[in-house]
């Protein structure tokens, strides 16, 4: 048995779906993109959507519509626990990451710590839903408002997730989605932004296709009916019909894939908050985790065994994230004298266990008793 730390659901119905587009007269960017964009604003509740070819170019998009990048000395505050994309979308757009060190309880950015970081120079602030769980949306408000920030709220981690009752998408300037096979729905790679803004939403249309406009009030001049213009600097991050088509398929069973998400979530903290020298993810009160990765904290000491011994046994843990700054690139581009001391004590004692919604109950049962024994056996 080897159970994967997450692993896509695709039944028939998605296959279905994309054949039907592949019989079709459209394969790249025709009437199911926007079908698609149309399904996930209904779910989150936003005003609009764009659908990007990953969710890396939804940020890199996310950042330019908010003008991140205009300046040379723009900077842009985010989280040192996530993956690299959420920094180098900054790098991509010509400005300069700040890392604020995460709070100790939900992982998620400290926004004291964030606003410190604030100066005359921050553009706006990247706050991830790490593991599924929002960020304190209010509070962000707050400090994004005295400070004329854009937020850019990455959840990637977070499709289903709530705050104080509201869809995750419904209440940052912009909310990057992603759609890789071990997210909440998959259309293979992909992204969106959602937003309520439309001139961020008409910025994002055009970035994603070359930066290239028909609207006539954007024209130069109009030579006729068949007649564009580039008006900017764009990027070809298009998504496909074949894609959106099983997005389109996957969205219709994403509350049912949650629903299991949060099951198997509540089984395994159940399980784990008795084990000595075990942390269980906290929950915020007014926060519903979408619960992208399920994490246990270990002694730091024994993390690498606790690793090595479930792989033994067939269960793939992993380990989210090494904090950005401590990659080699970001070593060598002015990044080695940054410590987030919090960030680094996750890292040393962070483990992903196996969840997602195909997990069978013989399959969450035996992460259970075996991570139980390992972690029991390397603490005697």
């Amino acid at each position: 048995m080897q159970i994967p730390y997450g692993r896509q659901w695709i039944d028939e119905d998605d296959i279905k779906a994309v054949e039907a587009v592949l019989r079709s007269d459209f394969l790249t960017t025709g009437p199911k993109v926007e079908e698609f964009e149309h399904e996930v604003c209904g779910y989150t509740g936003a005003k609009y959507a764009v659908a990007f070819s990953s969710g890396t170019a939804a940020l890199h998009g996310a950042c330019r519509a908010a003008g991140v990048g205009d300046d040379e000395e723009d900077e842009v505050i985010t989280t040192p626990i996530t993956f690299a994309a959420s920094a180098n979308c900054v790098l991509y757009s010509g400005a300069k990451p700040v890392f604020a060190d995460i709070d100790e309880r939900s992982w998620n950015i400290d926004l004291i710590q964030a606003e410190k970081k604030v100066t005359r120079h921050t553009k706006a602030i990247i706050p991830v839903d790490f593991a599924g769980q929002p960020n304190d949306m209010e509070r962000l408000w707050v400090i994004a408002k005295k400070h004329k920030l854009a937020i850019i709220e990455d959840a990637a981690h977070a499709l289903g997730a709530t705050y104080r009752g509201k869809m995750t998408g419904s209440y940052s300037d912009m909310t990057v989605l992603s759609f890789h096979p071990v997210k909440h729905i998959t259309t293979g790679e992909g992204g969106m932004v959602l937003t309520n803004n439309e001139e961020y939403y008409k910025k994002l249309l055009r970035f994603r296709n070359h930066g290239i406009t028909r609207d006539p009030e954007l024209l130069s001049h109009e030579e006729g009916g068949w007649y564009y213009e580039q008006i900017e600097l764009g990027w070809n991050y298009r998504l496909t019909d074949i894609q959106c088509a099983l997005g389109i398929s996957q969205i219709q069973k994403l509350k049912k894939f949650v629903d299991r998400r949060r099951e198997i979530a509540d089984r395994y903290s159940r399980a784990f908050r008795r084990l000595k020298g075990v942390q269980v993810p906290y929950q915020i009160p007014m926060v519903e985790s979408a619960w992208h990765l399920y994490i246990i904290c270990v002694p730091p000491e024994i993390r690498k065994a606790v690793y090595d011994r479930l792989h033994e046994e067939g269960i793939l843990a992993n380990v989210h994230y090494i904090p950005v700054y401590k990659h080699p690139y970001y070593q060598e581009h002015g990044y080695s004298k940054i410590c987030c001391p919090k960030a680094e004590a996750f890292y040393a004692s962070a483990l992903s266990l196996p969840i997602f919604p195909a997990m069978t109950e013989q399959e969450i049962c035996y992460v259970i008793d075996v991570t139980t024994k390992v972690l029991t056996e390397l603490q005697a």
